[in-house]
C-alpha cells in the first residue's frame, strides 16, 4: 500500500512552447515524488543516485505515469534508485568503448558507411539505464569550428552514405540550427541518408513543428528518424499526432527498445507497444539488450529470458511487428543479432 508523502505540493505545469517545456524540465526528485505521490522513503537513495547522474524528465512524461504507483513503468526509466550506487563487475562508464572512436570532436565513427554526430549534449530526459550516463558530452561540443572539421571528416570518405545525428538527443537543438546542419550536409554528394535518433518526439511531443516537418519535406538527403519508445503507455495522443506528420512528410520512422526488467519484459507489453507503434506508422526496428553502463545492471533481462520473449513474440505477431533483438558489443563492426 502506497503511503502518502508529507513533501511540499507541487502541481504537473503545461508550458506554451517545446523550448519551455524543455528548459522547466523536472531535475528535483523530491519534486517528482511529490507529484505523484509517491512515499518520501523513496528520497534519500533518489537524492543519492542523482548525484552521479542527475533526475530529469519533462512535466507532459509525467503526466502519462500511473499516480501513486512506484512501479509505473514509465516512472522505472527516469526515478534515481540506490542501486544505482551499487557497483557490478562488468559494468564501466564506457560499455561501448567510443570515446576510442572518436577521431575529432562531435564524432563517433565506429561502422563501415555511417558515421554519428553528437549534434548536442542536451536530452529532454536522463533514462537511468542510458549508455552514454557517462560519456564525456562536453568535450564532444559541435563548435563552428569542430563543425567544419567534421564536415570537412564526412566528405573526405567517400565510403559514408549515412550521416546520423545523436546525442544527447540531436532535436534538442532548435530548426535553424539543424537546417544549417543538414545544409552543409547536403552539399555532399556521397551522403545519401540522414538519419536521426531522438526521443524527443515521445517526451515532448511538441517538438514536431511546422517548420520541421518543411524541413523534412524540402531537402535532398532521404529521412529516417529512429524513435525511442519502450512502453505503450508513453504514446498519447500528442505523440501519436506528432509521428503522423512526421510520415506524412515523407520520413521512415523506426523505433528501437531497451529491454527492461520491470518495465517491458513481457510479451503482452511488446506485443502492445509494436501494434500500437504500427498504427502510426513507426516500424519496430530493434530490441536491444542492455549495454552494461555502471549504474544500470538492476534494469538486466537475462539472456535466456529475452530470446523466449523473442521465441513469443513470433508466435502472435506478424514478422513485420517483430523488431530484432540485438547486442552491441564493444568493437564489433555492427550490432550482434541475438537469435
Amino acid at each position: 500500500m502506497i503511503t502518502r508523502s508529507a513533501l511540499s505540493v507541487h502541481t504537473i505545469e503545461h508550458f506554451n512552447s517545446w523550448q519551455d517545456e524543455l528548459a522547466n524540465a523536472i531535475s528535483c526528485p523530491e519534486q517528482l515524488l511529490s507529484l505523484l505521490g509517491l512515499d518520501n522513503r523513496l528520497l534519500p537513495d533518489a537524492l543519492r543516485a542523482s548525484r552521479t547522474f542527475t533526475l530529469r524528465v519533462p512535466h507532459g512524461f509525467v503526466r502519462r505515469m500511473d499516480r501513486g504507483n512506484p512501479d509505473d513503468p514509465l516512472l522505472r526509466q527516469v526515478l534515481p534508485l540506490g542501486k544505482e550506487c551499487v557497483e557490478v563487475d562488468g559494468y564501466t562508464l564506457d560499455p561501448l568503448a567510443e570515446q576510442s572512436q572518436n577521431p575529432c570532436d562531435g564524432v563517433i565513427h565506429k561502422y563501415q558507411g555511417r558515421l554519428l554526430l553528437i549534434v548536442s549534449g542536451a536530452c529532454a530526459v536522463n533514462c537511468r539505464f542510458c549508455f552514454r550516463r557517462h560519456f564525456p558530452y562536453e568535450d564532444n561540443q559541435l563548435s563552428s569550428e569542430s563543425w567544419q572539421k567534421a564536415i570537412d571528416y564526412i566528405a573526405s570518405d567517400n565510403s559514408i552514405h549515412e550521416v546520423i545525428l545523436s546525442g544527447g538527443d540531436p532535436l534538442a537543438a532548435n530548426d535553424r540550427r539543424l537546417a544549417k546542419m543538414t545544409a552543409a550536409l547536403n552539399d555532399i554528394e556521397h551522403v545519401k541518408t540522414l538519419r536521426i535518433h531522438t526521443r524527443l518526439p515521445i517526451m515532448i511531443p511538441e517538438r514536431v513543428t511546422d517548420a520541421m516537418v518543411q524541413w523534412f519535406a524540402h531537402q535532398r538527403l532521404k529521412p529516417v528518424m529512429v524513435i525511442h519508445c519502450n512502453h505503450p503507455n508513453e504514446l498519447d495522443n500528442n505523440v501519436r499526432t506528432g509521428l503522423h506528420k512526421l510520415r506524412l512528410a515523407g520520413v521512415t520512422l523506426l523505433n528501437q527498445s531497451v529491454l527492461l526488467q520491470g518495465v517491458n519484459d513481457d510479451v503482452n507489453t511488446l506485443t502492445e507497444l509494436n501494434s500500437e507503434l504500427f498504427q502510426v506508422g513507426v516500424l519496430p526496428y530493434y530490441l536491444h539488450l542492455l549495454d552494461p553502463v555502471q549504474g544500470a545492471a538492476h534494469f538486466d533481462v537475462p539472456e535466456h529470458k529475452a530470446l523466449q520473449l523473442m521465441s513469443d513474440l513470433k508466435a502472435r505477431c506478424s514478422g513485420y511487428l517483430v523488431p530484432r533483438l540485438v547486442r552491441e558489443i564493444a568493437g564489433e563492426p555492427g550490432k550482434t543479432w541475438i537469435h
